[in-house]
């Protein structure tokens, strides 16, 4: 094949990566966005230029995609790029290891494994990011990927990496003479790209499903869009306006046959926190109780900043001292679903973002070095289970993920699998602006539908807020920076998904894969080091 200069391929990998991510209409072209970086590795470079090369791809596609993160944090966007893209740069090092040890017939596909085993890692350790994860990128064509109800976003993955790979091979078989190679080539190809748009296709449900429901079968839901601006939403004194916009928005939307009215992240503030034990009392939250008790047929979920004091000699890691006291008390980020008469039941975030909501354990260190920049160490408390938050009047049970959860797919198959039968998504994207953070997050809620076949609501504090049915179509949406509610009616539904059921399948037999050829390439190394110096 020609050669071309290393930069031209660098920026060509970083360039086209970015131009398939959502929301940009161009997602094909993620089947083509390694090849220049294999190409580049079949240029015989070194293994310090090919990761210098790499780290250049990765690095522009994480600014392109990511860099709207600097409108909230300077220094945390800065971490947060240079992390990810030296992360990403680890399974191209084993792609050249292996290629060195084993040659093509093995790296490759070394090099699925050892990515998919990465973005494994990345959606589970303290440090976690996954939001570049390659089955992210299909989050905008619904189409494509109905499969995902089986495989989860690592499907997704896997199949951009074995097409981008069958694509690179096919590219290199025009050098040979043999045909017979071509066509085999050229009909893998043609299998890996057409096959699972067909599948889709099949398994996409059925448009008019929800018309075969009866009424009752169906759920009238409220999503309320305060357009709050997030950088004075817990400024002193303001409060009060708050949850009159809050109700008044409410009260525009619902009727006699609603059932739930759903507000975003942190709705139910005060400058200092809200205590959960004893939120119906709080004298400043009685207009809440007064707007439910008018609609006693209506339930709501909320975000509340909450905390809890502990009792005398708890211990948790989660604890913070009060100053000039003995007393503790943890501080949450929280989902809850309330009546008239208070809250009912409650959840408190577990997928806490680094640097955000929690410091990772092994960078305490850094403590008071952080707390400069307005991080926060001591972090949020998060609890391991998933609560489900019930209402047995409407039969609803809902999963309950905050903010930056709604990326997790495997995570948010807990509440799956303990009954939850809609998914309803509270979450604040206005401290990024109008850029393509909230549309990127929005795009990802989809997969979540498809996922677990379940409906979608999202209520955004600026937007954008939506419905989303069970095949990520989005039925309706308020737009960026509008005040406003919107109301569906929303089916619940009690199937479970082979995903559901199982989790995410894939990346363990991912996991495997990778150790076993890592290990293979490892012994054929040392194995051939210990013949050359018996041979001197």
């Amino acid at each position: 094949m020609k050669k071309f200069h290393p930069f031209l391929l660098s920026i060509s990998s970083g360039l086209l990566l970015s131009a398939a991510w959502p929301p940009m209409p161009t997602t094909f072209l993620i089947f083509l966005a390694f090849i220049p970086l294999f190409q580049l590795l079949e240029q015989g470079p070194s293994r310090k230029a090919f990761l210098g090369w790499c780290f250049l791809a990765m690095l522009i596609w994480n600014c392109l995609t990511t860099w709207w993160i600097w409108n909230s944090t300077d220094v945390g966007t800065i971490g947060a790029i240079l992390t990810n893209t030296t992360l990403m740069c680890l399974p191209w090092l084993a792609l050249f290891n292996v290629q060195k040890r084993l040659g093509s017939r093995f790296s490759y596909w070394t090099f699925m494994a050892c990515w998919i085993t990465f973005e494994y890692i990345h959606l589970n350790w303290e440090l976690s990011w996954p939001w570049l994860t390659l089955g992210n990128v299909f989050a905008n064509t619904p189409g494509w990927i109905q499969w995902y109800e089986f495989t989860g976003t690592t499907g997704g993955s896997v199949w951009v990496l074995a097409l981008n790979i069958l694509l690179f091979r096919l590219l290199k078989t025009r050098q040979l003479p043999a045909p017979a190679k071509k066509n085999a080539s050229f009909f893998q190809v043609a299998a890996l790209a057409v096959l699972p748009l067909i599948l889709s296709f099949a398994l996409k449900p059925a448009a008019n499903e929800q018309k075969n429901t009866t009424q009752s079968d169906v759920k009238n839901i409220v999503v309320v869009q305060p357009n709050i601006d997030p950088y004075a939403k817990f400024s002193p004194g303001t409060q009060q306006d708050q949850l009159n916009q809050l109700i008044r928005l409410s009260e525009a939307e619902i009727d006699s046959q609603t059932v739930l009215v759903v507000w975003p992240e942190t709705a139910i503030n005060s400058p200092n926190g809200i205590e959960e034990d004893s939120i119906y009392k709080n004298a400043s939250l009685q207009p809440i109780w007064q707007f439910l008790a008018r609609h006693p047929g209506i339930k709501l979920v909320s975000g509340v900043e909450a905390y809890n004091y502990l009792p005398p000699d708890t211990k948790s890691p989660y604890a913070r001292a009060i100053r000039g006291t003995n007393l503790f008390y943890e501080a949450y980020n929280t989902a809850a679903i309330f009546d008239s008469s208070g809250m009912l039941n409650r959840y408190h975030k577990s997928r806490l973002v680094p640097g955000v909501e929690t410091l990772p354990s092994f960078l305490r260190f850094m403590d008071s070095w952080f707390e400069q920049f307005g991080g926060t160490s001591g972090g949020y408390a998060k609890q391991e289970e998933r609560t489900v938050l019930m209402d047995s009047a409407s039969g609803l049970a809902i999963a309950p993920a905050i903010c930056y959860e709604s990326i997790y797919g495997d995570f948010m198959t807990g509440f799956i699998r303990n009954h939850a039968n809609i998914i309803v998504i509270i979450t604040n994207d206005g401290w990024w602006g109008n850029t393509a953070g909230h549309k990127q997050h929005l795009a990802y809620a989809r997969l979540r539908a498809i996922e677990t076949r379940r409906w979608v609501v999202r209520s955004a504090n600026t937007g954008i807020s939506a419905f989303i049915d069970p095949s990520g179509k989005i039925i309706q949406t308020q737009a960026w920076d509008t005040a406003a509610a919107i109301k569906e009616q929303v089916q619940p539904r009690e199937n479970i998904t082979f995903f559901v059921r199982f989790g995410d399948w894939i990346s363990w037999i991912m996991i495997l894969l990778a150790v076993l050829l890592i290990s293979y390439s490892s012994y054929i190394f040392i194995k051939n080091r210990n013949s050359k110096n018996q041979r001197k």
